[in-house]
C-alpha cells in the first residue's frame, strides 16, 4: 500500500505508524509494570491495616466490644484500596472464627461462622488451620488475608479478617495511557511536517532525475545533462552520474545517425546518378538532333517549329529530373509536402526504367503534413530503391502515401520474393549499420526509433496479389514540426 504513495507521503505516514507503534508497546510494557507494582503497593497496604487491627483489635475482642470493634473497622477500612466501591472490605473474627463485626455489616454479618466455610465464593481454612497467618488468593486475582490475633500469654483470642476484590487490582487504564497519547500526538504533530519535509527534499533530485529520463531524445541531450540534479547521496549519485553517461551516449548516437543520413542522402543521390544521367541523356540527344535540323532546315516553317517544340519537350523533361533530384542534396530541413512524394517517384522511375519495373502510387490525404521532409524523402527513397531491386526484370512497386491526424506512413509493396516482419527484425537485430545490403533499412529504422515511429512488414496473408511483399513506415504527425540542427559532419 505504502510503496503507491511518494515519499513526500510515505516518510510521514511511517514515522507516525513508528511513533504509534512505539507508544502502544512502551504503554503495555508500562502498563504491565504499573499493574505489578500497584498489586504489591495494594498487598503492602492490606498487610499495613491488618497489623494495625491487630494491635487495635487485641482488647476489644478480650471485651467482646462489638460497637468499638465496628467503629474500628468502619474507619481503618478506608485505608483499604477501593473500599468505597465495595472492593474491599474487613473484619474481626473471634475464637471460634465467627465475625464480631464487619466494616460491611451486610456482607460480614455479626455472629456468623467465617472460617472453615464459603465466604463470598472463598473457602476460608479452619480454625485450626488458621493459626499462623494465611494469604488465599483466587483464579480471578483477589486476595483474602487472615491473622491469628493473640494474648500476651500467646494464646489465640481471635483473628483479623481482610478480603480484596480482583477489581482492585486493576490498572487504570485511562490514567496509563493519557501521557503516552499527549505525547505520541505532540510527536505526531512534530514528526509529520518534519517527515513531509525531508521526503519532498529526498524525492525532489529522483523526480528531476526521472523528468530528465522522460525527456530523453525529446530534448537536447546537452540541456538535459543541466537539469540533472548535483546530488552528494551515493546511490542518487551512481544514478545521476549513469544518466548523463546515456545522455552522452544519445548525444554522440544522435550525432552519429545525422551523419548517417548526410552520408546514405549522398550515397542514394550516387546510386541514382546513373539512372538520371541515362534519362538526362536521351532528352539531350533530341536537342543535338534538333539543333542540327535546325542548322540545315530552320528556313522551313514547319520543320523550326516541330524542331522547338522537341528543344522545349527535351529541356522540360531535364528540368523535372534535376528539380526532383535537387532537395535531395540540401541539408536544412523543413515539413514535407506531397511534390516531395512525387519527387521521390521522379527519381525512383529513372531506375526502374532500367529494370522495365511498373510504379505505381496512391495518396489518402486525411490532415496536413507535419513531419520532417529530409528524413521522409531519404526514407522513401531508400525503401523505393530497394523495393525496385527486389521486384526484379519486369516487377511492380506500388507507392502509399497516406497523411492521417497522428500519423504520416509510408507504405511501399513489391512482387519481389516475400520479406517477412521476423526476417526484416532479425536483419535490424543483428546490423549496426555496416552491412551495405541491410544498410538502408537500418536507416529507417533508425529513424524510426529516433521520431517516435514504426517500421514493420506486414504479413503474407494482409498482403493483396500481386504483390508479396509489404514494408510500412510511419512518423507521428505532429501538430508542428521544428527543424533540427544538423550534427557537424
Amino acid at each position: 500500500m505504502l510503496p503507491r504513495f511518494p515519499y513526500r507521503i510515505q516518510i510521514p505516514l511511517v514515522l507516525a505508524l513508528a511513533v504509534t507503534l512505539s507508544v502502544l508497546l512502551v504503554s503495555a510494557v508500562t502498563a504491565q509494570i504499573a499493574a505489578r507494582n500497584a498489586r504489591l503497593e495494594i498487598v503492602s497496604t492490606v498487610q499495613r491495616v491488618v497489623d494495625l487491627l491487630v494491635a487495635q483489635g487485641k482488647p476489644l475482642l478480650a471485651q467482646d466490644d462489638t460497637w468499638r470493634a465496628y467503629t474500628l473497622l468502619r474507619n481503618t477500612a478506608a485505608l483499604l484500596p477501593q473500599t468505597s466501591k465495595g472492593q474491599s472490605r474487613a473484619a474481626l473474627l473471634d475464637v471460634q472464627g465467627r465475625f464480631l463485626a464487619g466494616s460491611d455489616p451486610s456482607r460480614l454479618p455479626t455472629g456468623d461462622q467465617a472460617l472453615g466455610v464459603l465466604i463470598n465464593g472463598r473457602l476460608l481454612p479452619t480454625v485450626s488451620d488458621a493459626s499462623r497467618p494465611r494469604i488465599l488468593t483466587t483464579p480471578d486475582g483477589g486476595m483474602t488475608l487472615i491473622e491469628p490475633i493473640r494474648s500476651a500469654d500467646n494464646q489465640i483470642i481471635g483473628f483479623v479478617f481482610a478480603e480484596v476484590d480482583a477489581a482492585a487490582f486493576a490498572p487504570d487504564w485511562a490514567t496509563l495511557s493519557t501521557p503516552a497519547l499527549i505525547g505520541a500526538a505532540l510527536a505526531i504533530l512534530v514528526l509529520v511536517p518534519l517527515g513531509w519535509w525531508l521526503g519532498r527534499r529526498m524525492a525532489r533530485p529522483i523526480a528531476q532525475t526521472a523528468d530528465c529520463i522522460a525527456q530523453i531524445g525529446h530534448t537536447d541531450a546537452e540541456q538535459l545533462q543541466l537539469l540533472l540534479p548535483q546530488v552528494k547521496d551515493p546511490e542518487l549519485m551512481h544514478i545521476a552520474g549513469a544518466v548523463r553517461q546515456l545522455l552522452k551516449e544519445t548525444s554522440a548516437r544522435q550525432a552519429n545517425a545525422q551523419r548517417a543520413l548526410s552520408a546514405e542522402r549522398l550515397a542514394a543521390v550516387g546510386r541514382i546518378t546513373a539512372a538520371v544521367a541515362h534519362e538526362i541523356n536521351n532528352p539531350l540527344a533530341g536537342l543535338i538532333m534538333a539543333t542540327r535540323t535546325l542548322r540545315l532546315h530552320g528556313d522551313q516553317p514547319e520543320a523550326r517549329n516541330r524542331s522547338l517544340d522537341l528543344i522545349e519537350r527535351g529541356l522540360q523533361q531535364v528540368r523535372t529530373i534535376t528539380m526532383a533530384l535537387l532537395p535531395q542534396a540540401r541539408v536544412e530541413d523543413r515539413c514535407m509536402t506531397p511534390g516531395d512524394f512525387d519527387d521521390m517517384l521522379t527519381l525512383a522511375r529513372a531506375s526502374a526504367a532500367q529494370q522495365m519495373v511498373t510504379i505505381t502510387s496512391a495518396t489518402h490525404e486525411q490532415a496536413d503534413l507535419y513531419v520532417p521532409s529530409t528524413v521522409f524523402r531519404q526514407v522513401m527513397l531508400n525503401l523505393l530503391l530497394n523495393a525496385i531491386r527486389a521486384a526484379g526484370q519486369s516487377g511492380q512497386v506500388h507507392a502509399r502515401l497516406s497523411i492521417e491526424t497522428h500519423k504520416v506512413s509510408f507504405v511501399l509493396a513489391n512482387t519481389g520474393q516475400h520479406f517477412s516482419n521476423e526476417r526484416l527484425q532479425k536483419r535490424l537485430m543483428t546490423n549496426d549499420g555496416n552491412d551495405p545490403h541491410g544498410f538502408g533499412l537500418w536507416i529507417c529504422h533508425e529513424f524510426a526509433v529516433r521520431f517516435g515511429g514504426g517500421f514493420s512488414a506486414e504479413q503474407a496473408a494482409d498482403i493483396p496479389p500481386p504483390f508479396t511483399t509489404c514494408l510500412n513506415f510511419w512518423l507521428p504527425n505532429l501538430a508542428r514540426h521544428d527543424p533540427q540542427k544538423p550534427a557537424p559532419d
